[in-house]
């Protein structure tokens, strides 16, 4: 399949866009001010140990300690059946040698682990361990088997640590993995000299910026070019791919055409869209998206699509295309964790197996880990996707200042009667002169047209003026109750 990278570079961020056959399928952005943590290795200091949750807090030099859990320590991974408490293992002062593998997200800090891992592009190295393993996508026992047997040829003799065959693997030269497995090498020994080295808590080894991990985790053999729109980042990339991932060196282009790159593969429409809650689809059905803390909920309706042969038929075809762009808007947004899609309900049995097999297909492209289940009793498919990062929503945005993140404010209406009780309350613990409304130009407006009389009532029962004063900069919920 036909790919093409775009990568946006200004002073402040990066932004990638995978498209294929001219349709944005992920995006990626990453601000100067807010890389991402994941991958990252420190040592750490264990602040507090805590027996009852079985997890430890580690200070890595972040605002907020990270944490740590009894099953992300690598002894227990090892031996599970002898796994130890973790008061057992870690004690409070102690460092630590550990690695990010969630970002903080929301008010909770970086997970950790001390199961240390470093990607190249087609072997990820396991220091530490010993074993040599297989990306799951490669499912084909044999061409696992001669993966392996092909990695065990080529690793020096001697060579300690173990491996994961990346997909990319697949038709690689022997010269290309051992310039992989060089490359890992020295990573490595340079990060065990600077951890004798540093004090903790102290960063020693950061992960490679986005535009560089284009080059390492995005480039396969689908892709048939990288437009750049930054002359420095693009020689940055070519010399990158020159010394480690020859064949991509030709892939790099500088983007030189007066025309904004995103405006003109239309990435920057599909960004809106992307942070609208409503998707439309191409028959007339829609999808509803919401986001909320503990999980994403997607809602498929037919909305104006009345096509088909009889209803059975129309709402079949309204699934199976929201099964094609849910799958999609997953990627574009960064959806992760706790996922629930409630497709319109289906009488047939063969209907439903038929949404969720094309379903399971189209995430099938998805580079994060996802797992699906059938439909349940209440005709819903529940699914969780790996969160490593925000979604692109809490990058960009933040919690609606005038509604609180609840998406609706109060009426005009509701505001005048939440007013007036207030006036109420006031009159009954001070002797004011006076009573001054300030509110927006839509309270105000109501109080002058509908609520005057429930006004002037008031007024008479308190024996007080009140008077109304618009706020331009107010919003329709925020007001004043001023005591002359």
């Amino acid at each position: 399949m036909n790919e093409e990278i775009l990568i946006n570079v200004t002073p402040q961020e990066t932004r990638v866009a995978v498209m294929q056959q001219g349709i944005v399928q992920e995006l990626h952005i990453e601000r100067g001010s807010q890389r991402g943590l994941v991958s990252n290795v420190y040592v750490g200091k264990v602040k507090r140990v805590l027996p009852g949750m079985q997890s430890a807090f580690i200070d890595i030099g972040l605002e907020r300690s990270a944490f740590l859990h009894v099953a992300d320590i690598l002894e227990n991974r090892i031996n599970a059946d002898l796994a130890k408490p973790i008061e057992k293992v870690l004690f409070e002062g102690q460092n630590v040698l550990v690695q990010v593998i969630k970002d903080p997200i929301g008010t909770k800090g970086a997970r950790l682990s001390t199961q240390l891992s470093f990607a190249g592009r087609l072997l990820v190295y396991l220091p530490q361990e010993s074993h040599i393993g297989v990306s799951q996508r490669i499912e084909n026992e044999e061409e696992r088997e001669s993966l392996r047997t092909k990695l065990q040829q080529v690793l020096p003799a001697n060579h300690k640590g173990g491996y994961i065959i990346r997909t990319m693997a697949e038709g690689a030269t022997d010269e290309e993995l051992r310039t992989d497995i060089a490359y890992l090498d020295k990573l490595w020994a340079n990060l065990q000299q600077h951890s004798i080295q540093l004090p903790a808590p102290s960063l020693l080894y950061k992960e490679l910026d986005i535009s560089l991990r284009v080059l390492r985790d995005f480039v396969n053999e689908g892709v048939k070019r990288i437009l750049v729109d930054s002359r420095e980042t693009s020689n940055r990339m070519k010399t990158f791919a020159g010394d480690y991932i020859s064949s991509a060196a030709t892939l790099v282009d500088h983007y030189i055409g007066a025309r904004p790159l995103f405006d003109l593969y239309g990435v920057e429409e599909e960004i809106e869209r992307a942070l609208s809650k409503r998707v439309d689809l191409k028959s007339g059905g829609y999808l509803i998206i919401d986001q909320t803390e503990a999980l994403t909920t997607v809602d498929v309706n037919t909305g104006g699509f009345v096509g088909g042969r009889n209803f059975d038929d129309t709402i079949f075809k309204t699934n199976l295309e929201a099964a094609q762009v849910i799958a999609r808007q997953l990627r574009l947004r960064n959806l992760g964790g706790i996922i629930i899609c409630d497709f319109i309900d289906m009488d047939s049995t063969e209907h439903r197996d038929a949404v969720l097999e094309e379903f399971k297909k189209m995430l099938a492209h998805d580079r994060t880990r996802v797992s699906v289940n059938g439909f349940s009793a209440l005709g819903l498919v529940e699914m969780t996707r790996k969160r490593t990062r925000e979604s692109l929503a809490h990058v960009l945005c933040q919690p609606c200042p005038t509604c609180q993140g609840r998406g609706e404010v109060k009426t005009a209406q509701t505001v005048c009667y939440q007013i007036m009780r207030e006036i109420l309350r006031e009159a009954r613990q001070f002797n004011a002169r006076e009573y001054r409304i300030l509110a927006s130009q839509q309270v105000i407006d109501l109080f002058l047209d509908e609520e005057s009389p429930g006004l002037a009532q008031l007024s008479d029962f308190i024996e007080k003026p009140v008077s109304l004063q618009v706020e331009t900069l107010y919003c329709q919920e925020q007001y004043d109750v001023i005591l002359m």
